[in-house]
């Protein structure tokens, strides 16, 4: 029997065998394989009783689909004509790969499954890209929707809700981390765009803004990441089926968070 290391490394290759197309990554971003999705992934299904063949029929479906809508979330960066129309094929080539796996697999009800959780990714990608209210509460419940609905949706069809709420807000946290990195080094990002609407609406959104609304912005970043991290140190003991090598992730994720006030008198 494989243990959940294997069988991780195992999926991972297969999913990487389908999405590095030699053609297309002279003209895209090489599609990244969350492996920490793909991970949670394999935790679930590995208790369930399910058959190596099910499980990496599901994991690949599943992280197909996850690939392709977050390769279609990179048009709006490409800048040139034909890597744009590019990209849009390679988001529409991984979702086909996605559907042959689950037509072959006749699983209907999986089908139903992922099939929501995909119109609830992308009506959410539309909040957070247009954000129409002054609630930063809605904008982070969209980036937590985003982020694991795929990944809730599984959990609800393998009856094991109790997964979800530590699951989302440890998503979450992985990408306030990721946003908050990003802004950090270049000066944007998908959520501080998003927050810059919200917060400063009558700013000229081509210029920058002073240190002092900056620093606002990564308060508010800040407050999101403490609160998913309580939500999640408080769940871990409460979740089904979690391994060492997904406690052991989870834990170093959470290390990796510094409080960007702390981080600054630091380094001052």
């Amino acid at each position: 029997m494989q243990d959940i290391r294997q069988k991780l490394i195992s999926i991972k290759e297969k999913v990487e065998n389908r999405v590095f197309d030699p053609y297309l990554l002279e003209f895209i971003e090489s599609p990244i394989v969350d492996e920490d999705k793909l991970l949670i992934l394999v935790s679930i299904m590995d208790q369930m009783g399910l058959s190596y063949h099910e499980m990496e029929n599901y994991a690949l479906s599943t992280m197909l689909v996850q690939i392709a809508l977050d390769t279609h979330e990179h048009i709006t960066s490409t800048n040139e004509e034909k890597n744009r129309q590019l990209t849009v094929l390679a988001g529409d080539y991984f979702s086909g790969l996605y559907y042959k796996l689950l037509a072959d697999s006749d699983d209907i009800f999986m089908i139903k499954a992922l099939s929501e959780g995909i119109k609830q990714v992308n009506e959410h990608k539309i909040s957070v890209y247009f954000p129409e209210s002054e609630d930063i509460e809605q904008l982070m419940k969209s980036i937590m929707v985003i982020e694991s609905s795929l990944l809730s949706k599984l959990a609800e069809y393998f009856n094991i809700d109790l997964w979800n709420d530590v699951l989302a807000n440890y998503l979450l946290f992985k990408r306030l981390l990721n946003e908050k990195a990003l802004f950090l080094q270049t000066g944007s990002s998908i959520l501080f765009a998003a927050l810059k609407k919200i917060m400063v609406p009558l700013h000229d959104h081509n210029k920058d803004l002073p240190d002092i609304q900056n620093d606002q912005l990564l308060k508010v970043c800040d407050r999101y990441l403490e609160l998913s991290k309580q939500i999640i140190k408080k769940g871990i003991p409460k979740l089904p089926y979690l391994n060492h090598l997904l406690e052991g992730r989870i834990s170093n994720l959470l290390n990796q968070y510094k409080p960007y006030a702390k981080t600054f008198v630091e380094e001052g």
